[in-house]
């Protein structure tokens, strides 16, 4: 569904990225791992039309998505969760969500569908996102993301800053996102949780691909992990 081949992304002469390759099926979920400054997040922003590669290719579905907008990228099936949220604080759920629905042929439906994924902010509509807890903001970030009715959800470290248990709230999101078929591309640090939900884990290190296992793989061979994140799990 989503495929990337041999993408390489710099800032003026710094090169950034380096002859990355992935891959991503409806359903699936890829994790990107890796120290700060890997290139997880500028392979997310290229994906979606953010920052313009120097080279590669970027397909969904074999529709060529390099040199497109962002707002075409996300016509044609792709939503981003970026770090930090970037919620509207000011409005009210409800008035987030239907940002999101701008793009949805059938807003009350999605709407439905949406506060079905996520029962929690069924309760919250009328709250501003301000006032949510960390947990709840995320989730609406997250809920405003699939409004769009997206094949593949590019999410940048979503359980940044959350309680454990709240961590374990969004991982069964993710797993229901799973079920109902998005491909899910997900930057993430907690090891444990990333293991956890993840189809298969990428390591990346000094903005190339080094490393793609399964999640049970790298659990056999911790050293892996200690040597491209730099903890052992």
């Amino acid at each position: 569904m989503l495929s990337v081949a041999r993408l390489h992304c710099a800032y003026g002469n710094a090169a950034v990225l380096r002859d990355v390759s992935l891959s991503l099926g409806a359903g699936q979920l890829l994790c990107l791992l890796g120290r700060n400054g890997a290139g997880k997040t500028t392979t997310l922003k290229a994906i979606m039309g953010l920052i313009k590669p120097r080279s590669g290719r970027i397909t969904l579905d074999d529709i060529e998505l390099v040199g497109r907008p962002a707002h075409e990228v996300a016509r044609l099936g792709i939503a981003f969760v970026p770090q930090g949220r970037r919620l509207f604080p000011s409005f009210t759920v409800e008035e987030n969500l239907r940002m999101g629905l701008l793009l949805a042929r059938d807003a009350r439906e999605t709407l439905d569908w949406v506060l079905e994924l996520f029962p929690a902010l069924k309760e919250r509509l009328d709250q501003r996102a301000g006032t949510l807890s960390g947990g709840e903001q995320q989730m609406l970030a997250t809920a405003r993301a699939m409004c769009a009715r997206p094949k593949v959800l590019l999410m940048d470290e979503p359980s940044e800053g959350l309680m454990p248990s709240v961590v374990l709230t969004l991982l069964d999101a993710l797993r229901t996102l799973k079920a109902n078929q998005v491909g899910i591309l997900l930057v993430e640090q907690r090891i444990d949780a990333a293991l956890e939900v993840a189809d298969r884990v990428a390591l990346m290190e000094n903005g190339s691909v080094q490393y793609e296992s399964t999640p049970g793989e790298l659990v056999s061979n911790p050293e892996v992990l200690l040597r491209y994140v730099g903890v052992r799990r």
